[in-house]
């Protein structure tokens, strides 16, 4: 009994961090560390390609024509005789073979990975910040409700933007003047008119059209109506070719379910205590949001980004391999894949090759996307 006594209060078990326990639980999926490894792997290609395949005169170089080796088998060593000394690929042979043109397609793998990740990262990042800031004010600002007025003249600046955009300027000017007119009007309509009775038109405009929270989730209504990758052609068909523009595109037009996710978290979120305390103490509006909610929303963004990845990736190749993705001299997986088509009996390794690699990665971002589903999801650690 006294050594019962004399035993000091302790806890039964030592304290694991949130990030030890996370380690831990992903240790124990294999095909999430398959997946991360595989990650990292094509993230050390794609960077390593970038240094070797840029610049005036690269290690590889993906855009040398050598017409007396075109389609070259994997492995292959070339003919000295009918190529001169800078033709000669380095190591003097050919790791994947040549396509239809001469060129070493070792050589165009590497700069299509780096085009590949940067199409992916920047357009996920793209749709992760338009859906965090849609998915954020739609859950606490969703119950305010938007007026008449307020609509008109956002359709008025909104139209001349695009017009300005597609190269229409006088016309896209002239609505921007009418948008920025009413806007002033309305200003000074508000100050002198604030004791006296209004016109009836003026309290039409004035009154409440729809809430915050009905008109951004109709919008995603809308566009999830659309299949994505028709209406990524659509636009792509009506913009002038660049990388740039498919990147945009694709965040633009893939933004909806983090729309929701951040949505849903903000729902339950603003009515939490810890936010109601922040209200009372006078803290704004941005700093309630970015500081106190989104930390605790997140966890659903980084899965769906992890995995929207490799989406933009398989849309990217997909667009591509159409031809109306990234346009010449840049080499991409989905234009190596389109052109290795009209030879997939002759020279199969040019549509093999591309198409492995495609799989390969797209599989990777899933599993580990997967993987963070499952870890940070407390319902589903049970399995581990």
């Amino acid at each position: 009994m006294n050594k019962i006594k004399n035993i000091p209060d302790a806890p039964l078990a030592p304290k694991v961090s949130r990030f030890t326990e996370s380690c831990r639980l992903f240790k124990n999926n294999r095909l999430s560390i398959l997946g991360f490894i595989t990650f990292i792997i094509f993230f050390f290609i794609a960077v390593t390609g970038l240094f070797l395949t840029s610049g005036n005169n690269p290690v590889f170089d993906p855009a040398r024509i050598r017409l007396h080796e075109k389609l070259r088998p994997p492995m292959s060593r070339p003919n000295p005789g009918t190529l001169k000394t800078s033709e000669i690929p380095p190591f003097g042979i050919y790791f994947m073979g040549t396509d239809e043109l001469g060129r070493d397609l070792f050589a165009r793998m590497l700069q299509g990975a780096w085009v590949s990740l940067t199409v992916g990262f920047v357009a996920v990042g793209i749709s992760v910040i338009v859906g965090i800031f849609m998915g954020g004010i739609a859950g606490y600002f969703g119950q305010k409700h938007i007026r008449f007025d307020q609509i008109i003249i956002t359709c008025i600046l909104f139209s001349g933007g695009a017009l300005l955009f597609m190269g229409a300027r006088h016309s896209g000017v002239k609505l921007l003047i009418i948008g920025h007119a009413c806007l002033f009007f309305f200003i000074i309509f508000k100050v002198v008119w604030r004791k006296k009775a209004m016109p009836g038109w003026i309290r039409i405009l004035r009154k409440n059209a729809i809430s915050i929270d009905t008109l951004i989730m109709r919008i995603v209504d809308i566009m999830l109506c659309f299949p994505g990758f028709f209406l990524i052609l659509t636009v792509i068909a009506l913009l002038p070719a660049s990388i740039y523009n498919i990147m945009i595109v694709i965040g633009l037009t893939s933004w909806m379910g983090t729309t929701r996710f951040v949505r849903a978290d903000f729902l339950s979120l603003r009515e939490q205590d810890f936010v109601t305390a922040a209200r009372a103490l006078g803290v704004s509006n941005f700093r309630i949001i970015f500081r106190h909610m989104m930390p605790n929303a997140i966890t659903p963004v980084l899965i769906s980004a992890t995995i929207g990845v490799a989406t933009a990736i398989l849309t990217e190749a997909g667009l591509s391999f159409l031809g109306f993705g990234v346009p010449p001299p840049h080499a991409t997986w989905g234009n190596i894949l389109s052109n290795g088509k009209n030879y997939i009996f002759d020279a199969p390794w040019l549509t093999f090759i591309p198409g492995t690699a495609i799989l390969t990665v797209v599989l990777s971002f899933n599993l580990f996307g997967e993987g963070l589903r499952e870890i940070l999801n407390p319902k589903l650690r049970d399995r581990y």
